[in-house]
């Protein structure tokens, strides 16, 4: 069978091309892919080559947030059933290296994960109306939910993992720095786990407009006032927690001097090297803490999309036909107006939701 697929060749040279899919074998399936979500590296490696010293050195199969349909089981599947509607976890933990053996499969010294560049070969993504994959990777999600909303259990999991980062999130004063797809997915993460106050920010009001949606109890627009965040900064700082999804320098300095004393800050924004207030940092005892990528939260994700407890389609803005990859790629660098930017990758015409 003839799949095909979109290739990235270099900055922004991106080109629909056919190739071969195998059969499924021993532990796997193949999927007819439904929906692509374009991610921000996705962006990065199609408008800058490659962002930090991750850069794309050879042609590569973009895509990480995806679903698909099942069409044929391999060798001793049973599960996820034929035709059902699953999320695909894009993260392949080798589990046997030092860090896997810990407990701590993120940080995996052999990871593979689709659609990146930092390895060499680079591991290919889901950017393609036919994938084989392992049974294992595949999880089915509730027959209301169509397969936009499926592809969004990677980004929504990158959000939960960030969030558990953080603690106990119960009647917590938290701010969101960054209205951006991980950004907003954060908010209705953060407003699950419990957090009574929200407060998101951003530099577009378009951005800023769905978080309400997504559990935001205000909005702050620091372009238009910049100063609007400094009445958060009295006595030593108001929030309990922040998260930020932005990675500027000047949002995170706003962090370090809006966070309270022993407060948290968690950075799921990626960046170069920047700036940081130490001062505050020490002064104010905070904790500043990463979050990568997900592991167990990938399975809570499906779960929480399937019964939307988490409702992500206010994030979902355009979506764009595969032959469309470029004019999807360019709609989602423009920020004015788009959000969560998917393309259709095929389906199964005969299966619910599969033209939603």
């Amino acid at each position: 069978m003839q799949s095909r697929i979109v290739r990235l060749h270099g900055k922004r040279d991106i080109r629909i091309e056919t190739e071969d899919a195998p059969a499924p074998g021993q532990g796997e399936v193949l999927l007819q892919m439904a929906m692509g979500g374009i991610c921000g590296s996705d962006l990065h490696y199609y408008q800058d080559g490659g962002f930090g010293p991750i850069q794309v050195r050879e042609p590569i199969i973009s895509g990480h947030e995806a679903s698909g349909y099942v069409a044929a089981l391999g060798d001793g599947v049973t599960f996820p059933p034929l035709g059902s509607l699953v999320a695909v976890n894009p993260s392949q933990p080798c589990g046997t290296c030092t860090y896997c053996a810990k407990g701590q499969p993120i940080h995996c010294l052999d990871m593979r994960f689709m659609g990146s560049a930092m390895r060499l070969p680079h591991e290919q993504g889901m950017f393609r109306n036919l994938l084989v994959v392992p049974a294992r990777q595949c999880f089915p999600v509730a027959e209301s939910i169509s397969p936009a909303e499926a592809a969004c259990a990677e980004p929504l999991a990158v959000c939960l993992h960030a969030v558990a980062q953080a603690g106990d999130l119960s009647g917590m004063k938290v701010l969101v720095t960054g209205a951006g797809p991980i950004g907003l997915l954060t908010m209705a993460a953060a407003r699950h786990a419990g957090a009574a106050e929200i407060v998101a920010t951003d530099l577009t009001n378009a951005a800023l407009a769905r978080a309400p949606a997504m559990g935001a109890t205000s909005v702050i627009n620091v372009a238009q006032d910049a100063q609007a965040l400094a009445r958060y900064e009295a006595n030593k700082g108001y929030f309990d927690v922040v998260f930020d999804c932005s990675a500027a320098g000047p949002a995170l300095r706003s962090a370090f001097a809006t966070v309270r004393p022993r407060g948290t800050v968690v950075q799921v924004g990626v960046t170069g090297d920047v700036t940081i207030p130490l001062n505050a940092l020490v002064g104010k005892e905070i904790t500043w803490c990463g979050s990568q990528r997900f592991d167990r939260e990938f399975e809570q994700a499906v779960a929480l999309i399937s019964s939307r407890a988490i409702d992500v389609r206010p994030i979902l803005s355009h979506t764009f036909a595969l032959d469309q990859a470029v004019q999807a790629f360019e709609q989602a660098g423009d920020r004015t107006a788009a959000c969560k930017v998917q393309i259709k990758l095929g389906g199964l015409a005969s299966s619910p939701g599969a033209d939603a």
